[in-house]
């Protein structure tokens, strides 16, 4: 996911080892909920084919008497996992997002590839062909430098060039040969297009010194950024929806009246003849008959003019709808991420009871068929939630409703299954869903038979 942000930058193994240390904790909402149903299924489904289940039964236990044990452990995984969701996940984005930004900073590795303009500081050089003894010999080398305005104002051409390192690194120096040197000067006239200063220099030989000593001088330290909604915990975000929402109200009431304003209503009202006594029955006829005062050429302009306003405003409606989307998805981006925490604290529990009495059903241990449920479980219960979430974020659905859905759809799905396994029962009666079509294929083959 963010080779890209690695990839080329020579960065060491601490800062790639840190990366990969402060990304971890995101992948928890994956590996717990998964790892609970998968290891559920084995552990009962193992029981379950060596007939220790049924001896659990026949000593007049039932089946979620002997779940309690892992019911109690489940529970304190789950006050675990609002701990981690709650405080150490917040802690782990900042972490991760400031050292993002920072290594966004980093340039790729100082090299030059051929045919393509490469940044070195404030140069972007181009070369033709490398050759020679490390590829230090250059053909056709062209080279913009912008100044401190971050304008082009010097161009560097020549035929060849060779590059020349010193022991410490910190300066790189470049020999060109046989060019030509174009430089714009700053006019004290910029706006007269007649005036433009400039240099022009023919070169057999032109040596440039890079200063590598502020290449790639980044802090990986700095932690700047912890405004994000993944970087709060719960109190963080429930004082950051108020905050947004009332925000939201205000702009909405403030768009509201302005908008009102604009339109001139209030200045129409203002102005046409009112009979206060018959003041709705005034208003209707004058809005009616307002034009009849005017002459016919008055009235097409002033039709006119009320369509081009018309236009208009639907245009500021159209804008500001955007603006309030984005205010809005905001808003439910921190109520979803509130919620997740409650969720992921509870998804563990809510699939060892969908995985535990499954196992005891299908009667099958080890990694064969339980890997393939289960993955089939959670890949449904994974995806569902992220439909969910996305219309969620667009307010198609509620916040709540976008991520609790997932675990309001396994909930039952687990209360039915262990009500199936304490039964001894399969999950579906296939005889007797079968059964009618059994007896009509009979009855059409004795029909034929006759």
């Amino acid at each position: 996911m963010f080779i890209d942000d690695l990839a080329g930058k020579e960065v060491d193994f601490e800062i790639i080892f840190r990366f990969l240390l402060y990304y971890s904790p995101k992948l928890l909402p994956l590996v717990l909920p998964l790892t609970v149903l998968l290891a559920s299924i084995m552990t009962f489904g193992n029981l379950s084919e060596q007939y220790e289940l049924a001896a659990i039964k026949s000593s007049g236990m039932s089946l979620f008497r002997s779940m309690r044990s892992i019911i109690a452990f489940n529970l304190i995984l789950c006050i675990g996992m609002f701990f981690i969701a709650n405080t150490l996940m917040p802690l782990a984005e900042f972490k991760s997002y400031n050292l993002r930004k920072n290594l966004a900073k980093l340039k790729p590795a100082l090299a030059i590839t051929e045919g393509v303009f490469n940044d070195i500081n404030m140069m972007n050089i181009k070369v033709g062909r490398k050759h020679g003894p490390n590829n230090t010999l250059l053909e056709d080398v062209i080279i913009h430098q912008n100044n401190f305005n971050s304008k082009n104002t010097l161009v560097i051409k020549a035929d060849s060039g060779e590059l020349i390192s010193t022991e410490s690194d910190e300066i790189l120096q470049l020999v060109l040969k046989n060019g030509k040197r174009y430089q714009d000067i700053d006019s004290k006239r910029p706006n007269n297009k007649q005036f433009v200063p400039h240099t022009y220099v023919s070169f057999e030989k032109y040596i440039m010194n890079i200063d590598l000593r502020d290449f790639n001088q980044v802090d990986f330290d700095d932690e700047k950024y912890r405004n994000t909604y993944r970087m709060q915990n719960v109190s963080q975000l429930g004082f950051s929806i108020d905050s947004l929402s009332k925000k939201l109200a205000f702009r909405y009431e403030n768009f509201g009246k302005n908008f009102y304003t604009r339109t001139g209503i209030t200045n129409f009202q203002n102005n046409i003849r009112m009979d206060y006594k018959n003041r709705e029955k005034t208003l209707y006829s004058n809005y009616r008959n307002h034009l009849n005062d005017y002459p016919k050429d008055i009235q097409i302009s002033i039709v006119n003019a009320v369509l081009n306003v018309l236009n208009g405003q639907k245009q500021v409606l159209v804008n500001q709808k955007n603006t309030f989307f984005i205010k809005e998805k905001i808003i439910n981006l921190h109520k979803a991420n509130l919620f997740d925490k409650y969720a992921l604290a509870l998804a563990s529990i809510i699939l060892f009871f969908v995985g535990a009495p499954l196992g005891a059903i299908i009667r099958k241990g080890g990694f064969g068929l339980p890997i393939v449920i289960s993955l089939i479980l959670f890949l449904s219960y994974h995806f569902l939630g992220t439909f969910s979430r996305n219309a969620a974020e667009d307010g198609s659905i509620d916040s709540f409703i976008g991520s609790w859905l997932p675990n309001l759809i396994m909930l039952p799905l687990g209360v039915y299954l262990i009500w199936r396994a304490s039964s001894d029962k399969s999950i579906f009666n296939f005889d007797k869903i079968a059964n009618p079509f059994r007896i009509f294929f009979n009855k059409l083959l004795s029909f034929k038979k006759a």
